[in-house]
């Protein structure tokens, strides 16, 4: 694994590293979960989002049900063998058209993964929601966003208020019975052990039937500062830290997204990377199926190093 200081050629070559070793690559092995990027607008700024969402940010515009719907055929045309549909943002019920696009996704039989904030715009879909659980019932499942199990941490990310509509909306998923799991962050130092007790007394108190020692229902994000000193990763490092490629997120899923200006949709190399241009692979789901090359820190710190994955399907 190389660990040289940071130079001009960092994560500048998508094959060699600055010290001229051979890149790692994560070839797909198989398109178990397809992702669409419904949009970067939020109703909120976080500190640390992953992707920059913002009231103002629409680098990323909304996706369609048509443009979404033609993926879908081509899942079908090309026999891809994918398990799982997964809807992010920015946040998607901010979406003219999500709940159009949430009916497209389960009337094909997929099962669907929402990410959420819960807080108002999810919340104004109400109805819609519990028509489709009622109808669909576990197909659907909502991944809500509670950084922390304690209010001041999760607003220390979020914002101030941001704590009482995410529960308003979290309790009201939970005694309506749908389908829910929760994504929390690491980035307050506490080991994974402590963080799991944490939000099991957390969702004890407040009757949230999740459980906070299944890796699905509770997913605990690594943090990533483009900033930090981060290692290239080489196919070296694969045997040393005892980690395969198909473990790593583009092995299993890609993300399609619609950048401002863009004619047409383009799918990109996983969920973590929306901006980056190395990463488009094309307009197609078949043209989407090569080699990526680990050339950016997210994929070292968030994905090899921090075991950081965006969907468990199993």
């Amino acid at each position: 694994m190389e660990n040289s200081p940071a130079t001009e050629t960092k994560f500048s070559d998508p094959f060699v590293t600055a010290k001229g070793e051979q890149r790692a690559w994560v070839e797909l092995t198989q398109l178990k979960t397809l992702w669409f990027n419904t949009g970067t607008m939020c109703n909120l700024s976080c500190a640390n989002c992953y992707i920059e969402s913002t009231p103002k940010n629409d680098r990323l515009v909304y996706l369609t049900q048509v443009e979404i719907a033609a993926y879908l055929d081509e899942i079908a045309a090309e026999k891809f063998t994918t398990e799982e549909i997964a809807l992010t943002g920015g946040e998607p019920f901010l979406n003219p058209e999500i709940i159009p696009i949430i009916k497209e996704c389960l009337q094909r039989g997929f099962p669907l993964l929402v990410l959420t904030n819960a807080m108002r715009p999810m919340m104004k879909c109400a109805d819609d929601l519990l028509e489709l659980k009622n109808k669909y019932g576990a197909a659907l499942t909502l991944r809500i966003s509670v950084d922390h199990f304690k209010r001041e941490m999760h607003e220390e990310e979020r914002g101030t208020r941001s704590w009482e509509p995410m529960m308003k909306g979290l309790q009201w998923l939970s005694d309506n019975g749908f389908n829910i799991d929760i994504a929390g962050r690491t980035r307050w130092g506490e080991d994974e052990k402590e963080l799991r007790q944490g939000f099991d007394t957390f969702f004890k108190e407040h009757n949230i039937n999740i459980s906070a020692f299944n890796h699905k229902q509770l997913m605990l994000f690594p943090e990533m500062d483009e900033g930090e000193e981060v290692p290239e990763i080489t196919t070296a490092c694969w045997d040393i830290l005892d980690v395969k490629p198909g473990d790593m997120m583009c092995a299993t899923s890609r993300m399609v997204v619609k950048h401002k200006g863009d004619e047409k949709p383009i799918v990109q190399a996983c969920t973590l990377l929306a901006y980056d241009q190395q990463f488009n692979m094309g307009q197609t789901l078949k043209d989407a199926s090569k080699p990526v090359q680990l050339n950016h820190p997210h994929c070292s710190k968030f994905c090899v190093l921090g075991g950081g994955a965006c969907s468990v399907t199993k």
